[in-house]
């Protein structure tokens, strides 16, 4: 038997991504956004609203950084969530982040958080607060590759949002293989 909850914005897993774009004087600004995954080949789609600083300095800069929150940064990716960045300047320091420009996209990237997407704007309507930005690089930490200079899930440890619970879970354990176990069936 099922039980109905109704219409309600939960997926399994969710994301747990943490957004950096610069202002119109190069200082960084940085959110946590649950709502949002991988829109196309080279493009991720987001749902934020005008209401944050990150947002008025993604659509100033056309870029923004999107890195994958992970376990070992819970703390400090929910604290960039639960700050408003209107009301506390200084809330990328605060969260004990520091950042390096990107090569590619005039946005920080966030040392502290090894997994990043460099992002160029492409569209925002403000309407229905839906964000979508080319994927210009995806650069990664070296202490979560593989042997192979891949990376490996396990090291970088990601978590996700349980929008039911309000909890953060960690990811990475492998279950299986993708193309391949399903094969099993044919």
């Amino acid at each position: 038997m099922r039980k109905n909850f109704g219409s309600k914005p939960w997926t399994y897993p969710q994301p747990v991504f943490i957004i950096a774009a610069y202002d119109e004087y190069g200082h960084p600004n940085v959110m946590n956004a649950a709502w949002g995954g991988i829109h196309t080949d080279n493009q991720i789609a987001l749902c934020l609203s005008e209401e944050h600083k990150t947002t008025a300095n993604i659509l100033t800069t056309k870029a923004f950084t999107v890195s994958i929150a992970d376990a070992a940064h819970v703390t400090e990716c929910d604290y960039v969530g639960v700050v408003s960045g209107n009301s506390e300047p200084d809330k990328f320091a605060r969260a004990g982040f520091h950042a390096t420009r990107s090569e590619f996209v005039n946005a920080p990237i966030i040392d502290e958080l090894p997994m990043c997407l460099e992002c160029e704007l492409l569209s925002y309507d403000p309407e229905t607060c839906h964000m979508t930005g080319r994927i210009v690089n995806v650069s990664a930490d070296e202490r979560i590759l593989d042997s192979n200079g891949k990376i490996n899930v396990a090291k970088l440890r990601p978590i996700t949002f349980d929008p039911v619970h309000h909890t953060y879970i960690a990811l990475g354990a492998e279950v299986g293989h993708a193309f391949r176990d399903g094969l099993k069936l044919k």
